[in-house]
């Protein structure tokens, strides 16, 4: 973005800016919608046999709890962080990672987590089509005869399967973010609750209420407990913390401050915790009803062994995966793959390169081998406790909330954030070494002990380094409390009014979104 000789704003760069990047111009994502965006995420049987393994391996219920809720706190809080941002610029993650990266660099770190998602994202679709061959099989028995050839690692059924989730999915996420949040409004985010609390209340009715929420299953010691409670934590936020990155793909679109604040506080410690309260009901209850702790809810779905359940509950987890797989892994992705050439690119087609690398990649065989998991996802992990540093640093510490909307879309080599030949090098200098760390201690035998808090000395390291070669832009900016409303941009041609924040137009209950500017 140039400026005009009257000394206004001229038009965006279009190797910068389209429609989709640009800032929002309708916010109508209110509470309820925000609160529905994380029943998406966290209804995922990832995270129920995430809760549920804990208690299998022997924390006491009420441990599970404690860890759960002090985990998903610090997810909370980082959050709403990340949301403050979001909804002052109302620009996707890939546009606001420019300020710290450089209008250039921005791809960096915007592909590092389109990567990750592609692989995740062709992952959740092929579990989802494992329900699809589940469900198919209970209705047409004679279809098994098309699940026992292989073409690629996938038998003709659950090829046909996989391609009937990718082709649902590809509908879904096509209609743009406004379907989206419709869509989740109403569907992906209450279904799975109707599910796991009707198996809950039938598993206590079949136990006859003789379930144990108090003891420990294997008799770990307290120390023991403690530092398996300390892993719970730290595991809990680390698998958020794709989202925390880009966070502000959603919070772009609400229309206040509290609006997301609210959304996010029933949505995590709230729902996440009640629905972990659930994961592990459920599992006790397996316990007394089948005599083994069962903690993937689809197979318990299967022992309970009727026809109407097993239909119900397929259909369900399905619903459950796309909401998890719109929400995770195709929302960043198709802004990243936009920032990358959005002359050419906007959400809809960086969609659908997202989609058809999920199936290029054959996620089955990424699935089963533990070796890529390990040391493909597993590195690509570690560097996002360094990129969420960078980002937030840079925004609360850095420029104490004062960003320039406008020059984020501005390739001016005199641009507020063109840096040097618009890559910022002090974002490199931060996040090199930190990753470095970060994914030695992740994959690295010898500090096994360690892994699962890797992210914590990546964060660190990044956000102390990034401060300190950011000395001087940071003394600039002042010690001034951080601004609050929206910034203004002229990008599309509107003139945002800062200090006129719409709290009125919140919406605090009920599936009605709320509208706002």
């Amino acid at each position: 973005m140039s400026t005009s000789p009257q000394g206004r704003p001229g038009p965006p760069d279009p190797r910068l800016f389209n429609e989709d990047l640009a800032p929002a111009a309708k916010r109508s994502w209110g509470t309820y919608s925000v609160f529905a965006l994380w029943m998406s995420d966290t209804h995922a049987i990832s995270n129920y046999a995430f809760a549920a393994s804990l208690f299998v391996l022997g924390l006491p219920a009420w441990g599970v709890f404690a860890a759960l809720l002090a985990g998903i706190t610090i997810v909370y809080w980082f959050m709403n962080r990340m949301g403050h941002a979001g909804h002052r610029t109302g620009v996707p993650y890939p546009v606001l990672a420019r300020a710290s990266w450089g209008v250039y660099g921005a791809n960096i770190p915007a592909l590092l987590r389109a990567v990750m998602a592609v692989a995740w994202y062709g992952i959740q679709t092929w579990l989802a089509s494992t329900a699809v061959v589940l469900l198919t099989l209970q209705i047409a028995p004679g279809l098994d005869a098309y699940h026992h050839n292989s073409v690629l690692g996938l038998s003709t059924l659950g090829w046909i399967a996989f391609m009937v989730m990718w082709g649902l999915q590809a509908l879904l996420l096509t209609r743009g973010m406004e379907f989206i949040r419709k869509v989740q409004d109403f569907a992906t985010g209450p279904v799975v609750w109707l599910v796991v609390l009707a198996l809950a209340l039938y598993l206590v009715i079949k136990a006859h209420g003789d379930i144990s929420l108090t003891r420990s299953l294997t008799g770990l010691s307290g120390t023991v407990q403690l530092q398996q409670s300390l892993i719970a934590v730290s595991l809990t936020v680390a698998t958020f913390l794709t989202l925390v990155l880009n966070y502000s793909d959603f919070a772009r679109f609400t229309p206040s401050h509290r609006s997301y604040r609210r959304g996010n506080l029933i949505g995590l410690p709230v729902n996440f915790t009640a629905f972990a309260v659930v994961a592990v009901l459920v599992t006790a209850g397996t316990i007394a009803v089948f005599g083994e702790a069962i903690y993937d809810p689809v197979k318990v779905i299967q022992k309970i062994n009727n026809p109407v359940v097993t239909i119900v509950g397929a259909l369900a987890f399905i619903v459950a995966t796309i909401g998890i797989n719109v929400v995770a892994n195709f929302v960043s992705p198709a802004y990243d793959f936009a920032n990358l050439l959005p002359k050419y690119l906007d959400f809809k087609r960086g969609g659908m390169i997202t989609a058809v690398l999920a199936v290029l990649v054959l996620p089955w065989k990424l699935y089963s081998s533990a070796l890529v998991i390990q040391y493909f996802l597993g590195a690509l992990g570690a560097f996002l406790g360094p990129l969420v540093a960078i980002l937030l640093v840079d925004y609360y510490a850095v420029r104490r909330g004062r960003i320039d909307v406008d020059a984020l879309f501005s390739a001016d080599a005199a641009g507020a954030y063109y840096y040097r030949r618009g890559y910022n090098p002090k974002a490199v200098i931060a996040f090199l070494p930190a990753a470095a760390v970060s994914a030695a201690l992740a994959l690295i035998p010898f500090f096994h002990a360690v892994a699962p808090f890797s992210w914590v000395f990546g964060m660190s390291i990044a956000g102390l380094l990034y401060a300190a070669v950011s000395g001087r832009e940071r003394a600039a900016a002042g010690t001034g409390p951080i601004p609050q409303g929206v910034i203004p941009s002229q990008v599309r041609g509107e003139v945002w009014e800062a200090a006129a924040e719409p709290e009125r137009a919140d919406v605090s209950a009920g599936p009605a979104a709320a509208q706002g500017s």
